[in-house]
């Protein structure tokens, strides 16, 4: 594909430029903006309780989104949680792809026993609802960030292991496999120099798309506190610490509600951009 075509692409969907306008300034905001703020994320300043926005009135030097109930200014909260969400969920979709292609791409070559055993294996994984797997898991070994890594990670990797089997399956059946192996070059220069590129565009756009849902993922077990723990700022424990102030100071709800909302739809759209531009049978 070349430069132009691509670029004509990109520009004509409107999932990838809504979707990449917003991913860039939410990842732009959480790692600079915090830096200018002035405010800790997890200090407490009991005299500052429940102050309301004042939406830039005092710019970066005022609570822009007002206080929680100890005095934190949720802005500088709203961003250092966006800091955890976004590496954590970078974190594991970077392991889901490792961890998922590889088996996938030996189960869809060689098939046989290999493919039986790898396919329901995933199939048991697949049984389970993410979520229950997440908590499950998380009450067994403990809730700490390096365990929320491998229950994120163990709870979609299977993913991209499907679909890079199934990809895999066709590929190896192309002409020029059959030319690789009739000149008797190693199956692992088949694997990872000639079948592996052909697939990577199914990986990329499936690894955009599992992006905004290993950030609610993570979210939702920060909220049933077996995520990041307090008072550590995440999405998720911020809409739980404030649900039950909710009627009266609504804004400690709906501010991470909001921003998470906003990062899952950003990245949702990207993923379904960069299908629409990466799809090689798209006219």
């Amino acid at each position: 594909m070349g430069k132009d075509v691509l670029r004509k692409r990109m520009q004509s969907s409107p999932f990838f430029v809504v979707g990449l306008s917003v991913a860039f300034v939410i990842v732009v905001s959480v790692i600079f903006l915090p830096f200018f703020t002035g405010y800790s994320p997890t200090a407490n300043s009991l005299t500052s309780t429940f102050q309301k926005p004042d939406w830039l009135s005092h710019g970066l030097s005022g609570h822009i989104l007002g206080t929680d109930e100890l005095g934190r200014d949720i802005f500088t909260r709203l961003l250092y949680g966006g800091r955890y969400s976004l590496f954590i969920a970078a974190v594991v979709v970077l392991l889901q792809v490792f961890l998922g292609t590889s088996p996938g791409i030996l189960a869809g070559y060689f098939g046989g026993i290999l493919d039986t055993i790898v396919m329901r294996l995933c199939d048991i994984v697949l049984a389970i609802p993410n979520l229950i797997l997440a908590i499950a898991i998380m009450a067994v070994v403990g809730v700490n960030m390096t365990n929320l890594i491998f229950v994120l990670t163990f709870a979609g990797w299977v993913d991209c292991c499907k679909v890079t089997r199934n990809n895999v399956l066709v590929i190896k059946n192309r002409e020029f496999v059959h030319a690789s192996v009739v000149l008797g070059a190693s199956h692992g220069h088949i694997m990872f120099t000639q079948i592996l590129p052909n697939v990577t565009t199914h990986i990329i756009i499936l690894a955009s798309q599992r992006f905004g849902f290993t950030i609610l993922l993570e979210a939702a077990l920060s909220f049933l506190n077996l995520g990041i723990q307090p008072p550590v700022p995440s999405w998720g424990n911020m809409i739980a610490g404030g649900r039950s102030f909710m009627t009266i100071y609504p804004w400690l709800v709906f501010a991470p509600g909001i921003a998470l909302m906003l990062c899952v739809l950003a990245f949702n759209f990207l993923g379904d951009g960069l299908r629409d531009v990466l799809d090689p049978k798209r006219n």
